[in-house]
């Protein structure tokens, strides 16, 4: 295994597929501007709507609802926007989210709660389950919008959104759910969720960073949040990333055609991982839900053991991992997502997310294995804490 890199951070992004990457440099050729009507422009513009039809498919949802964006945080900002102007003068402006949504719905829902909507973030049981008797408790006639990732990106934990829409439609309100780690992984239909909205990204599932998608229900209110063009029917002013499209809709094609191979492998991979720390390493937490989690993510918690020194050790031995969400790596503050189920700073502070992919392998698994137990006896034997 020497000079070995084992990547398990694939929640934070994906590497680029060779089917998509070659897709995408075949279309380099293809430069016309796809809002333009000439023969150059017609061609681009085609691609885009093929790839408009795959990224539907994968979430069940017609192409016509699907509107391109940079990423999963422009269109979860453009959902909370919305909702912003949406409750301009009307007697519904609630929000409820949860305690463990990703940075960038915390923040907008902060946001809007600083401009007089009422937000509330609802608790999570130890597994990062919504408590239903509690979000009963908070959503009322008064209530805009429902807000509740279907996968969480730290700990794995999948939602049971159907139950959670029914009970938001029942007052009202409209769906909208963070999907970013779920699509691809395990199935996701728009319609069997009962979701309004629903967010992609295209880095998650082997396509390119900087595209994301949002799908809309016909019906739900939406604004743009740029504005200046017509692109997107006028909903997302811009001229057209051709490029980044193509590859999310390479990417999404492949995602959906494999989707229950590819679910299958990584939670037999999972098992084994899960099964040998607990085996191997006493006195360890593992976060998340024991079975209604994402087939790839295990979250690990080592007492006595801090997480970044975790990360350095196996990082000089070949093995890439995360304390958590890439979009608070630079932060020192333990986990908002596992305080939020229970787990004290220190284990939180010593926890880690491993993420498997379509690259890994059993024997990365059984080097992992091979490799942690040795670097957390180390660890705690030089710790303080014990």
């Amino acid at each position: 295994m020497e000079n070995k890199r084992i990547y398990m951070d694939y929640n934070a992004t994906t590497p680029l597929r060779l089917e998509v990457g070659s897709a995408i440099v075949k279309d380099l050729e293809i430069f016309g501007n796809a809002s333009s009507m000439h023969e150059a422009g017609r061609a681009a513009h085609a691609r885009v709507e093929a790839a408009r039809e795959s990224v539907g498919k994968l979430i069940g949802a017609p192409a016509e609802r699907i509107v391109f964006t940079s990423g999963g945080s422009e269109s979860n900002n453009t959902v909370f926007q919305t909702m912003l102007l949406a409750g301009e003068g009307q007697n519904r402006n609630e929000i409820v989210t949860t305690a463990i949504e990703h940075p960038c719905v915390i923040n907008s829902a902060e946001f809007l709660r600083s401009r007089g909507m009422k937000v509330t973030f609802l608790p999570v049981d130890p597994d990062g389950k919504v408590h239903f008797d509690e979000l009963r408790a908070v959503v009322n006639e008064r209530t805009l919008l429902v807000s509740v990732m279907l996968a969480n990106n730290e700990i794995g934990t999948i939602q049971d959104l159907r139950a959670i829409s029914a009970i938001a439609k029942e007052a009202g309100a409209w769906v909208h759910s963070d999907a970013v780690q779920a699509a691809g992984k395990v199935p996701v239909d728009v319609d069997k969720l009962g979701v309004d909205y629903l967010t992609l990204s295209a880095h998650k599932i082997y396509g390119p960073k900087g595209v994301g998608a949002l799908y809309a229900r016909k019906g739900a209110p939406f604004e743009p949040l740029i504005r200046g063009g017509h692109q997107e029917h006028g909903l997302r002013a811009g001229t057209y990333n051709n490029i980044g499209i193509l590859g999310f809709g390479v990417a999404a094609e492949l995602a959906f055609a494999e989707l229950a191979s590819y679910g299958h492998d990584l939670a037999r991979l999972r098992t084994i991982l899960r099964d040998g720390f607990i085996e191997r390493v006493p006195n360890i937490k593992i976060n998340g839900h024991p079975r209604e989690v994402l087939p790839n993510t295990l979250n690990v918690s080592f007492p006595g053991a801090e997480g970044e020194s975790i990360l350095l050790h196996l990082d000089l031995l070949g093995i890439q991992a995360s304390t958590g969400s890439a979009c608070a790596s630079g932060s020192l503050d333990p986990s908002h997502v596992l305080m939020a189920t229970g787990v004290g700073p220190e284990l939180a502070h010593g926890s880690i997310r491993f993420s498997l992919g379509r690259d890994t392998t059993e024997q990365d698994v059984r080097y992992v294995l091979d490799t942690v137990p040795p670097i957390i006896a180390r660890l705690r034997a030089m710790s303080t804490v014990n």
